[in-house]
């Protein structure tokens, strides 16, 4: 039987701050610390993240280790992996955690196959078996038709990464106790195999994807950049965003970053509005932890009405129009 003890948090730093991402890791390590009753720690990495190690106390971390300084300020995934690798080492947990996230999604295979271990990617929920208290890991299959449940039976540490808004984030509790701990890991060039030659910021307006409640998707059937009009002018009113399929993209219309999907973002909406895409596996991967679908497309065999909870069946152009008018009128 294993001798690992704790419940371990890869937590991420943004600018100083800490994301909604760790912000949902760690009300998940929460829940996993009430069952194990095992400690729960979190290590971040950056600049000046003082403030931020803090916050991951009033957020239910016992313990916060922090590789703070220069060395550390760039997101660089070599590196990331290193430091990671030495403090899970070091500190050999029962449970470790990342977000499915860009960072999270390149990490985690190289992490695992550093420590011996396996990995569950995309998760969408986690508990406890009763009886072994082996991490039960439950993750969309078969392009999110069913839910699959996996058990690490023997590898230490279990490793999942989650999907952002998977879990909900909790409030800071101001009263709570824990301890910031700095994690002195040597920087030699060796660890970093790639150089980050420079750092560019998309610019564009609105809600991220990831953040976005309601979000209004479009596939190939719009036709070209032009369409996209509407379908941001009903994301505008029902103070959503707008996302894309991979057809967009490759056809010029939308950039890659409004991508959704398997090689895109994955959002998990209250709302997502599905107009003129077909509801290829590949897209629906990114969008199937969506709580309401509503389709549009005006072919009625098209496979995203199998995947929608409600569907019209007609040409978006005269759909939206009448739709949008609507929306205007009820949300004012």
């Amino acid at each position: 039987m294993t001798t690992s003890q704790g419940i371990f948090i890869c937590g991420e730093v943004i600018e100083g701050k800490l994301p909604t991402v760790t912000r949902e890791l760690l009300a998940l390590g929460k829940r996993l610390h009430n069952d194990l009753k095992q400690p729960l720690s979190t290590l971040l990495v950056g600049k000046n993240i003082q403030k931020a190690a803090e916050e991951a106390i009033t957020l239910g971390a016992d313990t916060v280790y922090v590789a703070d300084g220069p060395p550390f300020s760039e997101s660089h995934p070599d590196l990331y992996i290193a430091i990671l690798t030495e403090a899970i080492k070091q500190m050999t947990p029962s449970v470790v955690v990342l977000g499915h996230t860009e960072m999270g999604r390149e990490v985690a295979p190289r992490l695992a196959a550093r420590l011996g271990t396996t990995v569950t990617m995309d998760c969408t929920g986690l508990s406890i078996d009763p009886e072994t208290k082996r991490l039960l890991q439950s993750k969309p299959v078969y392009g999110g038709n069913a839910i699959a449940v996996w058990v690490s039976e023997s590898c230490d540490p279990q490793m999942v990464t989650i999907r952002p808004r998977a879990v909900m984030p909790e409030e800071p509790d101001a009263s709570r106790k824990g301890e910031v701990k700095t994690l002195t890991v040597p920087v030699t060039d060796s660890m970093i195999r790639g150089r980050l030659l420079e750092t560019v910021k998309q610019e564009g307006e609105g809600i991220k994807l990831e953040d976005a409640k309601v979000i209004v998707a479009g596939g190939g059937g719009i036709g070209g950049s032009e369409g996209f009009r509407m379908l941001e002018e009903l994301a505008r009113v029902l103070r959503g965003t707008v996302g894309v399929t991979r057809v967009p993209c490759d056809e010029g219309w939308k950039p890659l970053s409004l991508e959704i999907g398997q090689t895109g973002h994955i959002v998990t909406p209250s709302l997502y509005i599905a107009v003129g895409l077909s509801g290829a596996p590949q897209h629906m991967a990114g969008c199937a932890g969506s709580k309401c679908i509503v389709a549009i497309n005006r072919d009625p065999d098209a496979q995203i009405f199998k995947e929608a909870d409600f569907g019209v069946v007609g040409d978006y152009r005269q759909v939206l129009p009448p739709m949008i008018e609507k929306c205007k009128a009820l949300l004012g």
